[in-house]
Formats: C-alpha cells, sequence, structure tokens
C-alpha cells in the first residue's frame, strides 16, 4: 500500500472509530437523561416480565457497586482506556477493529462524563444506571463496553488483524504475513 493510501485508509478508520464513540457517547446520555426525567429511583418498571425492565440506580462502583469507595480510581482508568484506545486507533486500518474501539472508547466515555458531572462531584460522581436485567443494572454505556469486548475477543479469534485494511480470514492472514 503506498504511503497516501495508507494514510488515507487511517483517516477513515480514525473517522470510523469517532463516529462509533460520538453515538455511543451520545445515545448513553440521551438515554440516561431520559431515565433520569422519567423513572422514580430504585422503582422497577417492567418491560419484558422478569427478563427486563427499568430502573434508576446511582452506581458509585464499577459493575456490580464493585469498589464504591475507590470511584475516583475508576475515573483515572476510564480517562486512561479512553486515551490508550484512541492513540491506538490512529494505527487501525480494519473498519470493524474501528467499530469496535469506538464503542470501546464511546461507553468509556459514557460513564466517564458521570463521574466527571453528576453527584457527589467531580471524580466521584455517581454512573446512572437503569437498563435493568435483573441480576444486574446498567446503562448505554456498558453495552458499548461489552459488546466491544466480545468483539474484540471474536476478531482476534479469527486472526483479523487491526492494522490489514478490509477484514480478513485465517487463510489470507497467513498469506498477508508470510
Amino acid at each position: 500500500m503506498t504511503q497516501a493510501r495508507e494514510k488515507s485508509a487511517g483517516t477513515r478508520r480514525m473517522a470510523t472509530l469517532a463516529v462509533t464513540a460520538v453515538v455511543v457517547l451520545l445515545l448513553d446520555q440521551i438515554t440516561k437523561t431520559i431515565a433520569l426525567a422519567e423513572l422514580t429511583p430504585g422503582a422497577r418498571v417492567p418491560a419484558i416480565g422478569d427478563l427486563l425492565g427499568w430502573t434508576l440506580v446511582f452506581n458509585p462502583g464499577a459493575a456490580f457497586s464493585f469498589g464504591t469507595g475507590v470511584t475516583w480510581v475508576f475515573t483515572i482508568l476510564l480517562a486512561a482506556v479512553s486515551i490508550g484506545v484512541l492513540a491506538y486507533g490512529v494505527r487501525v486500518r480494519n473498519r470493524w477493529w474501528a467499530i469496535t474501539l469506538g464503542a470501546l472508547v464511546g461507553g468509556a466515555l459514557g460513564n466517564l462524563v458521570d463521574r466527571l458531572a453528576r453527584e457527589p462531584g467531580f471524580g466521584v460522581g455517581h454512573v446512572v444506571d437503569f437498563i435493568d436485567y435483573g441480576p444486574f443494572i446498567g446503562n448505554v454505556a456498558d453495552i458499548g463496553i461489552v459488546l466491544a469486548a466480545f468483539a474484540l475477543v471474536g476478531l482476534s479469534l479469527l486472526g483479523i488483524d487491526p492494522r490489514g485494511g478490509a477484514a480478513t480470514d485465517l487463510a489470507t492472514t497467513h498469506e498477508e504475513h508470510a
């Protein structure tokens, strides 16, 4: 690939990553705004029986409210993950990797916004969770992060190179690197 085409592919993939991140971030913040306006904290509203519902909670910790006493650590980790993924993202040339990393960054930023802007204060704000799955309650940012984690594993298992152009299968990847 020529240097100009390489730069163009990198620009397109970084744009894909950025657009995906912004979409996830906006969906997360819009749905949180709706949840705050429409739901009563702690009161479950069934959507699909016991399978899925809406329950507004303010989570000071990570998943399953783990680490509630060290909220500031999660703030630093969310910022570091976002910066690290964006720094790595400039090297990505594969569309699926760009979308996956964009979902990861968008989810991290969605929860980071809560940590920075919500009560009880800057850096220790509680994350707004409202999608009640029964054993746990999450938000759109969490969905972006979890889907990105599964996609990262899948892309890796399939041997799809983040620096490749189009999606490749194991045979093509092996031939290109032989």
